[in-house]
């Protein structure tokens, strides 16, 4: 693997390579630019303002029978038996309270949600849809621990805006001491659970590790890869870190963050109340630097992601953007239940635009230490943004390796090994000075 240390970022290339919209391979945007697509975007933005103009006629009142059935939903119930899964409703008073309540057997798990997780607003997003992923987000981290000499746990927190978010841990066993904690922030249209493999390997080192599914992704509240604000993530990602911290009171915290991931990373980081529990950060291929195919979105975005937030770009099919040269990655990847392969919806894509313009406007206020990552032939995020984030950032502290040849997912490239132990070389350094 060729790989260059940048000791000093070098200027950005003239012509730089055409990016897509969303950090994971199923978002390209072009398509919404044809003249099909046009004109079914303005058919529907003119069926939109048609009901904008009907009288309106109020909310109509939920009947006794509707006010019963919601507060049935408000109690939920996930049950796992072998390889399913299925919800029902409980109306035992154990439902409410406020811990999760979990039987472990070999074939059956059953959780129960308090129902402060579940009010009847955020009931349209605790569908069926939602309890599949979290029940199979669970069921896999149950049968990791079964196979592993390590001790595997989740757990789910309810955020301020009363959503829940699923979180796991991976932790050495009892024979190893930790020496630190390592947070895991997946990509868009993925999970953290894809991190497993790098999890093992820092728990080797003697690292406990932490992931946390952001909002519409794996085994958290939303609809499938659907993002109505970033700011969401962001928020969670900051009360997550404090949480994992105040737990393990005394080990350095260092977080990892992959593409969106690390762009929700970045924007946490520049607050200073988190930066003081961040010991540091490694970033690989981190959305800093995403720019739609054509000037026109940047004008439509705003207004689209406001009307239809969630209409969904035709966009290329997910082979049409490679981000591992690994055959088998790529199988594994897109077989995956837990992950994304529709097209990107508009608010999605519009909310990456925002985060990255934001982040391109205040690089030079990052002073965490930190270790950038990029591959060269990454399409998807731009290796140019990420050498300006290390010429930019105040951070002391600071490295870049760009890798020729290797594309977006580098953890998941044919040269994965040796990017980790750059990963934990760069992690043991910090350490040993903590």
């Amino acid at each position: 693997m060729a790989a260059e240390m940048m000791i000093r970022g070098g200027g950005a290339s003239s012509s730089p390579p055409a990016l897509i919209l969303t950090s994971g391979a199923s978002g390209r945007i072009r398509a919404i630019f044809s003249p099909r697509a046009l004109r079914s975007l303005l058919t529907l933005i003119y069926a939109f303002v048609l009901i904008l103009i009907l009288p309106f006629r109020g909310r109509r009142r939920a009947s006794s029978s509707e006010k019963k059935d919601r507060d049935e939903m408000m109690k939920q119930e996930i049950i796992i038996c072998g390889g399913g899964s299925s919800s029902s409703s409980s109306s035992s008073s154990s439902s409410s309270s406020s811990q999760q309540k979990l039987r472990k057997g070999s074939s059956t798990v059953v959780m129960r949600v308090p129902s402060a997780m579940v009010s009847w607003r955020r009931a349209a997003a605790m569908d069926h849809e939602v309890a599949a992923r979290r029940a199979l987000s669970i069921k896999r981290v149950l049968e990791e621990e079964e196979k592993c000499c390590l001790v595997r746990d989740f757990s789910l927190f309810v955020t301020a805006r009363g959503d829940t978010v699923f979180t796991q841990s991976w932790a050495p066993p009892s024979s190893v001491k930790i020496r630190g904690l390592v947070i895991i922030l997946h990509g868009l249209n993925e999970h953290s659970g894809r991190y497993s493999d790098f999890a093992k390997q820092l728990n080797s080192y003697g690292y406990k590790v932490y992931g946390m599914d952001w909002i519409g992704h794996g085994g958290s509240d939303g609809l499938h890869a659907y993002v109505p604000s970033l700011d969401y993530a962001v928020s969670d990602t900051k009360s997550f870190i404090e949480k994992v911290v105040a737990e393990n009171h005394g080990l350095p915290c260092f977080c990892f963050g992959h593409s969106t991931g690390g762009a929700i990373l970045l924007k946490a980081m520049l607050d200073p109340k988190v930066e003081a529990n961040v010991a540091g950060l490694v970033l690989t291929s981190p959305a800093v630097g995403v720019q739609p195919s054509h000037p026109i979105f940047a004008i439509l975005a705003p207004i689209v992601s406001f009307l239809l937030p969630r209409y969904q770009v035709s966009a290329a099919n997910k082979k049409g953007t490679p981000v591992s040269r690994d055959p088998e990655a790529l199988e594994a990847k897109y077989s995956d239940p837990l992950v994304y392969t529709g097209s990107i919806r508009v608010r999605t894509g519009y909310e990456i635009l925002k985060i990255t313009s934001y982040l391109q406007q205040n690089l030079n206020k990052l002073r965490v230490p930190f270790l950038v990552l990029h591959g060269k032939a990454d399409t998807i995020t731009d290796p140019e943004a990420s050498k300006k984030l290390y010429e930019e950032a105040s951070s002391v502290d600071k490295e870049i390796k760009l890798f020729d040849g290797l594309l977006h997912d580098l953890l998941f490239e044919p040269e994965r090994q040796e990017i980790m132990e750059d990963i934990i070389e760069w992690l043991n350094q910090r350490v040993e000075k903590f």
